[in-house]
């Protein structure tokens, strides 16, 4: 195998201390299958097989930095340190198999406590939530719903700000001892930092609310303490909703400005994703379609000459090299896709590769195969296809 691929998709990618092997990213994806927070056996073959399935970075779902701050009720939490070991179990298993293990930090603010997809996904009713027997509030930069399904949010002071900042803080440390190569902040898809943003969520007539500058500074804020805990060696990312999906709200524009300076603060790629806001306004239309949010990572990778994940039904190989050759991203992050086939990167190899051989997928590790290998190589030679 050549030391440089010829397709784009296939070369590493260096950030700080770290390097990706190729392009090709898992996507967070709520699996609604966590007990108080905790990785269970379903999360170590969920993440396993994607890890083993040649992609560079695997980010885990996303992963409350409070009790209170879930999406889905039954999501990951890092909240206390007993969420340490579950999580280093699946960092180990990355780095034993030649990946890298990510964490999405979120707090979900008034979207906050969904029913898993399998009893519909709804927002659960504050009488549901109370049969958890757990503590639970939704809030928000101010207190309006984020649709009739919702209930109405606690509007957050400036202390309990203060309070979610270091939580974020607190979270960062512990994927740090977990063993985390990387973390993103969520900033989208209508969750706490989204609803700052937006003018249709803030009303506050604080320094935190009104104009631009003040709607993006509890996002800034919250970057740069995050930054400055989190090793100057590892890279930290920022999922934005670059459009929030309603007309008059935050737009691509807003994005650029807002990646410009958390370039400033350190942060390293701006994942690009869109909508979510869920507010009982106008939608824009922003038709779903192949590659649909490319554009916005594009746009923010020439406008604010900041890194950038494209992810959105990006389904194909050639697609996906596509993308990375023409500069429209640094990075390309596949969800659907890798749940039909864990192994799409690997096949993604095999299809752009200008080579026969192929050694993309994954290597067998661990002391008992180590004693054995002269064996094993008697029936199975040096490589096994």
């Amino acid at each position: 195998m050549s030391d440089q691929p010829a397709s784009t998709l296939l070369q590493p990618f260096s950030m700080r201390g770290l390097t990706l092997k190729n392009r090709m990213v898992i996507s967070p994806m709520c699996q609604h299958a966590a007990i108080d927070g905790q990785v269970q056996d379903w999360h170590l073959v969920h993440y396993g097989k994607f890890i083993l399935g040649g992609a560079a970075l695997v980010w885990t779902e996303s992963t409350a930095i409070a009790s209170d701050s879930r999406v889905g009720i039954a999501d990951l939490g890092i909240w206390s340190d007993d969420h340490i070991e579950g999580l280093r179990k699946l960092a180990d298993f990355a780095h034993n198999n030649g990946a890298l293990m990510g964490v999405q930090l979120a707090h979900a603010g008034r979207k906050a406590f969904s029913a898993p997809l399998w009893e519909g996904g709804h927002a659960l009713s504050p009488e549901e939530i109370n049969q958890y027997d757990i503590k639970w509030r939704r809030v928000g930069p101010s207190a309006i719903a984020a649709s009739s399904e919702w209930s109405t949010p606690d509007t957050l002071s400036v202390d309990e700000m203060s309070e979610i900042r270091q939580q974020f803080v607190d979270a960062a440390l512990r994927a740090d001892a977990a063993g985390m190569d990387a973390i993103e902040l969520h900033y989208g898809h209508g969750y706490l930092i989204a609803s700052f943003l937006s003018p249709h969520a803030n009303h506050r007539q604080d320094e935190y609310g009104g104009t631009l500058e003040n709607r993006m500074r509890y996002a800034l804020e919250i970057a740069q303490a995050t930054r400055a805990a989190w090793p100057s060696d590892k890279p930290l990312f920022v999922r934005l909703s670059c459009i929030d999906g309603v007309e008059g709200g935050w737009d691509l524009n807003d994005s650029v400005i807002l990646a410009r300076e958390l370039k400033a603060i350190g942060i390293d790629v701006i994942d690009c994703s869109s909508g979510g806001l869920a507010e009982e306004v106008k939608r824009s239309n922003v038709p779903r379609g192949i590659g649909f949010q490319v554009p916005f990572a594009a746009e923010i990778r020439e406008q604010a000459a900041i890194a950038t994940q494209a992810v959105g039904l990006i389904v194909s190989a050639e697609h996906a090299n596509e993308i990375i050759s023409t500069g429209q991203a640094d990075l390309v992050a596949v969800g659907r896709a890798a749940l039909r086939n864990p192994y799409w990167p690997a096949e993604a190899y095999r299809t752009l590769s200008d080579t026969d051989e192929f050694d993309a997928w994954p290597e067998r590790h661990g002391a008992w195969l180590d004693k054995r290998q002269p064996l094993l190589r008697r029936f199975v030679g040096d490589k096994a296809n």
